[in-house]
């Protein structure tokens, strides 16, 4: 070991740092516990907390007369599990101008995601109108006018819920699922959650498949069916979501190539649009004499970012790597063969 690395051990091991960082994860533990208590009553026993949070019963019991004794909680027990006989009132919330404008526009966004709209939402965005001069009464009555769900987009809605529970819960999910791969089949997996995530006009479950025995992606809009179930599982310390995606351009990781180093040259138009975005954490761009655009990315290409640039036609050049200039130019013979007024019916 260098005189760096011994230095550094020391420094981890300065008396009192470990007893901090111990205090540090029991007071996230405990609001953790008064989290799942409130939102889940009656479900959680003593011995489930200890499972679920890895200490032991000893700890938990300590925790909860911490709960209620130092918070001063009506926390009470049944059979069933803990529960509050009573939760305190929050005080009214009060913002600025700026803040509640700012609020409005934040959910104003999201609501374009699909899944984000429900009539929760839709209630609570109804209180901030009182913030506001009436002047901007029409400019909200849109803001909070209740989305059209369709069918599908209910069905969205539903298998969100049962899916955010789960994460909160720690509980495991039994799902049919309908497979991409092969033809519409439908399969019943177990699944541990670890992560949800918007994409594009629909929303991924990030989880671990007990079937494959592997972390899989799965999209919510292929979730027919979903139930919570009572088994409890904890997601890895060690599972960092982004290094789950890796350097691929979207989320079609099994289909992605080994990362390269990608030089894209955009016409000046064009760069200027593709310059305002970020779009994929190694992006790197430089304006070109002239106003062209040079894009550099080190990426896994997958057939998303092979649709990215056919997007864009003969305004992008694909300088680097050769390989990926030769699959563009076939795409495009290609895409001129199938579209070619001599082929047409």
């Amino acid at each position: 070991m260098d005189g760096v690395a011994r230095r550094r051990g020391k420094i981890h091991n300065l008396p009192g740092r470990g007893r901090f960082y111990e205090e540090t994860k029991r007071v996230a533990r405990i609001l953790e516990m008064v989290q799942l208590i409130t939102t889940s009553p009656r479900c959680y026993l003593r011995r489930d907390l200890a499972v679920r949070f890895a200490v032991s019963e000893r700890m938990i019991q300590k925790d909860l007369e911490i709960i209620r004794h130092g918070l001063k909680l009506s926390l009470a027990h049944s059979p069933a599990g803990y529960y509050f006989e009573k939760t305190p009132r929050l005080p009214v919330l009060q913002f600025t101008f700026a803040e509640a404008l700012a609020l409005l526009l934040a959910i104003q966004a999201a609501r374009q995601v699909s899944g984000i709209g429900s009539a929760e939402l839709v209630a609570a965005l109804g209180r901030l109108e009182a913030l506001f001069p009436r002047e901007f009464a029409p400019l909200l009555r849109q803001t909070v006018k209740p989305p059209v769900l369709t069918a599908q987009r209910e069905h969205r809605q539903q298998m969100l819920v049962v899916l955010n529970r789960a994460l909160l819960e720690g509980r495991k999910v039994q799902m049919i699922y309908e497979t991409h791969s092969r033809g519409g089949e439908a399969n019943e997996r177990v699944v541990h959650p670890y992560h949800l995530m918007p994409y594009v006009r629909s929303w991924q479950l990030i989880a671990y498949c007990e079937w494959r025995e592997a972390v899989l992606m799965f999209k919510i809009d292929r979730i027919r069916q979903a139930t919570l179930l009572d088994e409890r599982y904890r997601v890895p310390e060690d599972f960092d979501l982004a290094s789950y995606l890796g350097p691929a351009w979207g989320i079609m990781r099994g289909e992605a190539s080994e990362a390269v180093d990608v030089v894209l040259r955009f016409a000046p138009e064009a760069g200027r649009r593709v310059a305002e975005e970020l779009w994929h954490s190694s992006q790197q761009v430089e304006k070109q004499p002239g106003g062209s655009i040079l894009f550099r990315v080190h990426v896994a290409v997958t057939p998303e970012f092979m649709n990215w640039l056919l997007y864009y036609g003969s305004r992008v050049e694909v300088l680097e790597p050769p390989s990926l200039r030769q699959q563009l130019a076939e795409e495009h013979r290609r895409a001129a063969e199938v579209n070619s007024p001599e082929t047409g019916e």
